[in-house]
């Protein structure tokens, strides 16, 4: 043998062969260095892979579980899968003024992660449609007969237990939680309604049930469950946030003040109704008091909570912000301001000896009408005509004594305290009539911009009322739309603006204030909320099974994270292995080839040139 050739067919072909002189010169010294230079490489690409490439998995793998999630929450329309086992289901019943309704969420199995709160989504029955279910009067109605509670709430809880599997009945927890319709009533009335239901549900029931899962809930309870809902929907609570993502830095409530977070921006909460206005967000730095007096106040306003089953772990740890103003709701601004525009006339008309508003033909102007509509307003023996004139910018500078506002610093609607925001890190979504208001006929719901917003809302007051009845009736505007909204909508357009600029002192170039209806296509209630918030501890079984599997279960949980990277660091090295052991063959089979060549060695070639010597 005394050329060694090696040849490719892939992915080019070429061919080429070292003589055996030339070979010891590339193989027996190197032989070393190439098993030096060999582990060195190893060594290198194992950091690499474990030290970048490990991480950077991880944190993708991370990154996109959490995505899933979050899409599979807000885009999840399939009917639930009552056959799997791993399924577990809550309700709650909301008990508000108008009404009950009874919602059914469900969650799979908590994955252990105490970092990671319960997947939390509304059931959906084989029509894919929500199961929830309404039932009226509101329970308030029966203050006088609260024996009837019970049976007032019967057919709820039975639609409920048909759409969860009986034998998941009895680890199904279930609350009664009333809003504002038994706020009102006094205290032995509200203990009367609640004492019915802490008795005859368990009897009828097999649910989760005890004293503690019915109450009448604050105001600021309401704001914060319907703040936890919104911003579990938009994903606020997952702190594995990606680069670009808004992040804000938070001290820790109750912890050190050096204590220090970076987490995910969440989103605060406009809510103006009909009756009242709220607002709720996260305080994320610590506040100062202007006086203990402040202080006091600011303790029925603020909320500190913890949404992590770990009371030890500070991630999930929240300070909310959340304040309800009643009478600066629309409609109740609207009456409160009709009531001052009668009070008032009546006591100019006695003064000056005058009679405006008294008839059709001497009406009060009012620049919150919109031009030219005619109104009348008060009972019959005070009643007042009134003639729009459409003039925003007047309407609003009337208006701003119903806010009440005063010269304390830090201070709101009605001289309330509100912590300061910072506005130029910061996210709002405006709900109902902060929607209306944008949406219905000025056509513009979505991103808030003041200066557009005020230019249309001044364009639409200042239009001929007839032009205005004649783009509804030719179904310019919205489809639920209604006269109603036509005739006040110049008021509400210039009620909701001072309240958000001068009421709330949100600057007029903010540009982070979304108004919405729903939340990817869906309503979000505080019912969510509260369920997230009330069933915080239940992972904490889960948790426990993961960690009494042990170290293996540890590895295992590991390993799964960086398996293909060990799998291609394995065949490195056996295909490393391969090719040092052919070399080594190689070096052996040239040592034997350089024996039988030797002088010494073949007889036959010597005796051969001697004959040709003597020939010679």
């Amino acid at each position: 043998v005394d050329r060694i050739s090696f040849s490719c067919l892939f992915p080019a072909s070429w061919h080429f062969s070292l003589s055996s002189q030339v070979l010891p010169r590339l193989l027996i010294p190197s032989i070393r260095q190439l098993l030096f230079i060999s582990l060195v490489v190893c060594l290198i690409g194992l950091l690499y892979l474990l030290l970048v490439a490990g991480k950077g998995h991880v944190t993708s793998f991370l990154t996109f579980t959490i995505l899933n999630r979050h899409l599979a929450r807000v885009t999840d329309i399939d009917a639930t899968d009552t056959t799997n086992p791993n399924l577990n289901y809550g309700l709650v019943v909301d008990c508000g003024s108008s009404g009950s309704r009874v919602f059914v969420y469900c969650w799979p199995r908590h994955n252990g992660n105490p970092h990671e709160l319960l997947d939390i989504r509304q059931m959906r029955d084989q029509n894919r449609k929500p199961v929830v279910m309404k039932i009226k009067p509101g329970i308030s109605e029966l203050a006088k007969t609260p024996e009837k509670a019970s049976d007032y709430i019967y057919p709820l809880l039975s639609f409920a237990a048909q759409h969860i599997p009986k034998h998941k009945h009895q680890e199904t927890p279930l609350y009664v939680l009333c809003t504002a319709g038994m706020r009102i009533l006094p205290e032995n009335q509200q203990e009367a309604l609640l004492e019915d239901l802490r008795t005859d549900i368990p009897v009828h029931f097999n649910f989760l049930f005890s004293d503690s899962h019915v109450e009448v809930i604050s105001g600021k309870q309401e704001g914060v469950y319907a703040w936890i809902g919104i911003n579990f929907v938009l994903g606020r609570f997952d702190h594995v946030h990606n680069d670009g993502e808004a992040v804000v830095e938070v001290h820790v409530p109750g912890g050190d003040q050096q204590e220090m977070l970076l987490r995910k921006r969440t989103t605060g909460v406009l809510d103006m109704g009909g009756v009242s206005t709220q607002i709720a967000y996260e305080v994320p730095k610590t506040v100062s008091f202007a006086s203990p007096q402040q202080e006091e106040i600011a303790k029925n306003l603020l909320a500190e909570f913890n949404l992590g089953c770990d009371v030890h772990r500070t991630e999930h740890v929240y300070r909310v912000y959340v304040s309800t103003f009643l009478g600066y709701g629309g409609n109740a601004a609207r009456q409160r301001y009709e009531e001052n525009l009668i009070r008032n006339t009546a006591a100019r008309n006695r003064l000056l000896d005058q009679h405006i508003g008294e008839t059709v033909e001497s009406p009060l102007l009012d620049p919150c009408l919109p031009t030219d509509l005619q109104d009348e307003i008060g009972p019959p023996t005070q009643h007042l005509y009134l003639r729009g004139t459409g003039d925003f910018d007047q309407c609003r500078q009337i208006l701003q004594p119903f806010l009440n506002r005063t010269n304390d610093t830090q201070t709101s609607l009605n001289g309330v305290y509100q912590p300061a925001i910072d506005y130029s890190n910061s996210q709002f979504y405006g709900f109902s009539e902060f929607y209306y208001c944008m949406e219905d006929v000025l056509r513009m719901g979505g991103d808030y911009n003041a200066s557009k917003y005020a230019k249309a809302a001044k364009s639409y007051c200042a239009t001929q009322w007839k032009i205005l009845r004649e783009r509804f009736e030719s179904g310019l505007y919205a489809s639920h739309a209604d006269l109603h909204r036509l005739k006040y909508q110049c008021f509400k357009s210039a009620w909701m603006y001072e309240v958000l600029h001068t009421g709330f002192s949100f600057p007029t170039n903010y540009k982070n204030l979304k108004t919405a209806l729903l939340v990817y296509d869906k309503e979000v209630q505080w019912t969510l909320g509260a369920i997230l918030y009330r069933t915080r501890f239940l992972p904490l079984r889960d948790i426990q099974q993961e960690s009494l599997k042990g170290a293996h279960s540890h590895w295992r949980h590991s390993f799964s994270f960086v398996n293909n990277h060990y799998l291609f660091l394995a065949c490195f090295f056996i295909v490393l292995l391969s090719i040092i052991l052919y070399l080594r063959r190689l070096r052996r089979i040239h040592r034997r080839t350089a024996q039988r060549c030797t002088p010494s060695s073949v007889p036959w070639l010597e005796e051969g040139l001697a004959s040709l010597t003597n020939k010679l």
